[in-house]
């Protein structure tokens, strides 16, 4: 039975606080195992990682066979479905148009004491997408992970997906090739991540590393933040949905299953202001699960974390969706932009009664790749910018320098730095002469 929350109990805030609190970890501390794994790949390299593939991926591989090349992803490609690849191309176009939207411009001016100062965009040089192979593979995250690296630039774009026992999912190296990924080897686990971050034979290092995985995979991007940049360490998936009663609830239903059946320690959560709707919703999730080829996954965790909260009027929801600061939200009501106006913090927000979750997961074009464990109070979905840094541009002539010079070395001198402070007087000496 999912837990019902009202917020007119008097228990509701403490009851509310704790659902928070939820702790949606498998309780497992992989840290000391995937230091090891890391470890190794750095120190040990390309042996390392073929012990740790022959380990957990159980098949055996050499610098040769790592590498996936043209003509084997083309044979895979074209073994899949042609209206899967059509869906795949439909999908990447407009996932590349809404990214391009994204590039942000340079910009360079001069102020009022003359300093010219300004902004440089530039794209990384070498971005490693990773893409899982566990309970599910998913070509729509190589699409979403590749297509802004692309927009922005990159050079060269690698991909490491696990094949475990030598087996692929064809429909993952078509998206690959779709999406113009430049190199592909055939690891998974917190030993590509590694591999991405410090080199290991053929595989040279990258400056960025994206693309979901398993907690051993989160843990190596967490470990390995600082030699390479990372787009976030994502935990379980999310949905919450703001619906009336004016909803089918078999809809709503449907709409909190998507993302229950992605793994056992997924959310989901619907706050509505009608009790009756609340059960209809209730009854159609469980209609839904009988039939569910994922019941044991969607129904753990539709069952272990997931919520029903009861508010007396829709406008309440508002602080509640803020706390909560959900991955995806849907608001499945009249006037979705009303609530849309006042709500801070959300990592993609479906809009209106025809906008399921599932159509961001795959071709609405802006990126499934979101914020998770309410991480959407400070951080934004993968972008464009993610691949990108910005260079600051500062230039100064004589009058600049006279201008802005002797404030700089006063401040120099407070802190203690003379070496700073007399970099400018040094200069601030000649111009005056």
């Amino acid at each position: 039975m999912v837990r019902r929350l009202n917020i007119a109990d008097g228990s509701f805030n403490t009851d509310f606080a704790a659902f928070l609190a939820l702790d949606r970890d498998d309780g497992v501390d992989v840290a000391t195992a995937v230091a090891s794994i890391v470890a190794g790949v750095r120190v040990d390299g390309f042996d390392a990682v073929k012990k740790y593939t022959k380990k957990f991926d159980k098949f055996e591989l050499d610098e040769k066979s790592v590498s996936v090349d043209a003509d084997e992803i083309d044979q895979m490609a074209a073994s899949c479905d042609p209206d899967d690849i059509a869906a795949l191309k439909f999908a990447a176009a407009r996932i590349r148009a809404y990214h391009e939207k994204q590039t942000p411009e340079d910009l360079r001016y001069k102020d009022e004491a003359g300093v010219t100062l300004g902004w440089r965009w530039t794209a990384v040089d070498a971005a490693g997408l990773y893409a899982p192979g566990g309970r599910a593979s998913y070509p729509s995250s190589v699409l979403m992970n590749a297509i802004p690296a692309q927009v922005a630039g990159v050079r060269r774009l690698v991909m490491t997906t696990p094949t475990p026992n030598g087996e692929a999912n064809p429909l993952v190296f078509a998206a690959a090739r779709i999406a113009g990924v430049d190199e592909i080897y055939r690891i998974g686990g917190a030993q590509a991540i590694a591999a991405l971050a410090y080199g290991a034979g053929p595989i040279n290092s990258v400056d960025v590393i994206v693309g979901p995985g398993n907690a051993y995979v989160a843990e190596a991007k967490r470990q390995v933040f600082g030699r390479v940049g990372i787009d976030s360490v994502a935990g379980p998936s999310e949905i919450l949905v703001v619906a009336d009663a004016k909803n089918d609830p078999a809809w709503i239903a449907a709409d909190l299953l998507s993302q229950a059946e992605h793994d056992p320690s997924s959310q989901s959560i619907l706050i509505t202001d009608d009790a009756n709707f609340a059960d209809a919703v209730s009854t159609a999730v469980d209609a839904q699960l009988k039939t569910s080829p994922r019941t044991d996954i969607a129904g753990a965790a539709w069952r272990e974390n997931s919520a029903i909260i009861i508010v007396n009027q829709l406008g309440e929801c508002v602080p509640l969706v803020d706390a909560i600061a959900p991955e995806h939200l849907e608001l499945a009501v009249a006037d979705p932009e009303a609530l849309l106006g006042m709500i801070r913090h959300a990592g993609a927000v479906f809009l209106g009664r025809h906008t399921p979750e599932a159509t961001g997961d795959y071709v609405a074009g802006p990126d499934h790749v979101l914020p998770t464990a309410r991480a959407a109070r400070y951080a934004s979905g993968l972008s464009v910018l993610d691949f990108m840094k910005r260079t600051s541009i500062i230039g100064c002539d004589e009058g600049a320098l006279s201008t802005i010079g002797p404030a700089a070395a006063r401040l120099a001198d407070a802190e203690g730095l003379p070496s700073h402070a007399e970099s400018i007087r040094i200069r601030l000496k000649s111009i005056n002469k």
